[in-house]
């Protein structure tokens, strides 16, 4: 790889990651090329983007990012063969991973960026992977927020139907 290929390299890779809240590193150096095309294929049909880099470039990007972004924390995942997992959806490469180690030992996670937290090590993949989406956060928030109204409505409604049955029956009984 030449000087301007590695530049051009490292431009590309500071482009992407600057744009994104979430990735992760992982190792999958002992598959077959066989079981390498078959998670290329899933991290393909899952959306997820999956692309082989070289830590130094990798390093060299990240440390261009501003501070506030904390990717100093992922230097240390950076060493032996990487791969790069990016989606829209945080925890779409863990479960996969999880998904994929279920026939096979590989791929294992080095590490997760997930907004400015870094979770390093393969230990935290269960973890990652039962990680809610924004989207059924604010989904269980509005539940949990209309829980009460309904109970209110629900208490007004039924309450009405009792005091009207009340009033049938004492109309009833006078005639």
């Amino acid at each position: 790889m030449t000087r301007a290929e590695k530049t051009a390299t490292i431009e590309a890779l500071k482009e992407k990651l600057s744009g994104i809240d979430h990735f992760y590193l992982a190792d999958s150096s002992t598959l077959t090329v066989e079981q390498v095309n078959k998670f290329r294929r899933l991290c393909f049909e899952k959306g997820i983007e999956m692309k082989v880099v070289k830590n130094t470039l990798v390093q060299k990007a990240l440390e261009s990012a501003p501070e506030e972004k904390n990717f100093a924390g992922l230097y240390e995942a950076l060493k032996g063969p990487t791969a790069l997992l990016i989606a829209e959806k945080a925890n779409a490469p863990a479960k996969l991973i999880k998904e994929f180690r279920k026939d096979f030992d590989k791929p294992t996670l080095k590490a997760a960026y997930i907004d400015t937290d870094v979770f390093l090590g393969d230990d935290k993949l269960d973890a990652l992977a039962n990680l809610k989406s924004k989207e059924d956060l604010v989904a269980e928030i509005i539940a949990l927020l209309q829980s009460p109204a309904k109970n209110v409505v629900g208490a007004l409604q039924s309450g009405g139907q009792t005091l009207m049955g009340i009033l049938k029956t004492l109309e009833e009984r006078s005639e």
